[in-house]
């Protein structure tokens, strides 16, 4: 299946300096892959793969005039909540949460809520045109927004068509970089006889199939006394591979097992070590990561409902 994750749009009033922060962060299979916030004023893409999307995209180059729209309506939506909560200090924050879902190439659901200070408080039911409020406070916004019809069928249109072309595009550029899979590499080595060992790279679990592994003396491509299988399935999708070679044990650290995959960001290269001792190596042991905490928000529709 590919999926939008639950999305949202969070505007964050800071007391300390009064100034409202506001992102939005638009989402495919969980993956950020697009992003807005208040400091850069414009809608970028964050992933290699969105380029050829926004090469595609009907409305890309409105995005950025879109988010600046809702994150001024977020603003005056805030300053409608705090009233309706009695909240006059303190820091409160108001998320709207959308999106579409496909499975086998079929449209499943379609969801959108709102969130103050974290906790639902108003969510919308496309197949009914109803809104279900959480609370008293809530209930002063179902009656605004059931007081404009025009309102849910917009929504409703926009998760059951606009949504569902972008995900189909995203899906299009998107789905195999989603699921690249970093091959786990094993050295094993053993003596033969006097003056020869030999060692076995074996790649497993990578996704996509092409992979280049090869034997490296000295930084240069070593063919001398080497043998290879083919690339293989497992029985999850990913693909295995092994190469070996034949060498003498004073020239042993002189080689490398030299491992180039589409998942990997550098070349994987795994030194030999004495006969009899399994090297388990893993790119994530020896690669440093870098991760970020963000809001997961979509693009917002064109006319965004008020309070």
């Amino acid at each position: 299946s590919a999926l939008f994750s639950p999305s949202s749009l969070l505007l964050l009033l800071l007391p300390s300096q009064g100034l409202p922060q506001f992102s939005i962060l638009e989402s495919f299979d969980g993956q950020p892959i697009a992003h807005y916030d208040s400091h850069t004023k414009e809608y970028r893409s964050l992933v290699p793969w969105m380029e050829q999307v926004k090469k595609e995209e009907p409305l890309w180059k409105e995005y950025t005039k879109i988010s600046k729209k809702a994150e001024q309506d977020f603003g005056r939506n805030l300053v409608t909540l705090k009233k309706y909560y009695n909240h006059s200090e303190g820091f409160h924050t108001l998320q709207w949460r959308y999106g579409c879902e496909l499975s086998y190439g079929c449209p499943q659901g379609g969801s959108d809520q709102d969130s103050y200070d974290g906790m639902t408080f108003i969510s919308f039911d496309k197949e009914t045109l109803s809104w279900t409020a959480s609370d008293t406070a809530a209930q002063l916004s179902k009656r605004k927004l059931e007081g404009n019809p025009s309102v849910a069928k917009h929504i409703k249109y926009y998760l059951e068509e606009t949504c569902i072309e972008m995900l189909r595009r995203r899906i299009t550029y998107g789905k195999e970089a989603l699921l690249r899979k970093e091959p786990i590499v094993t050295v094993t080595s053993k003596a033969e006889v006097i003056q020869t060992e030999t060692h076995i790279c074996r790649v497993d679990g990578f996704f996509p199939k092409d992979i280049k592994a090869t034997w490296r003396k000295d930084g240069e491509i070593w063919l001398q006394d080497t043998l290879h299988g083919l690339v293989a399935p497992n029985s999850d999708g990913t693909y295995h591979f092994w190469l070996s070679i034949r060498i003498n044990p004073s020239e042993r650290n002189r080689f490398q097992c030299h491992v180039e995959h589409d998942s990997l960001n550098s070349s994987l290269i795994v030194v030999l070590k004495v006969p009899e001792s399994p090297v388990p190596t893993h790119p994530r042991a020896s690669a440093s990561t870098c991760s970020q905490c963000c809001h997961a928000s979509l693009l917002p529709v064109s006319v965004l409902r008020t309070r």
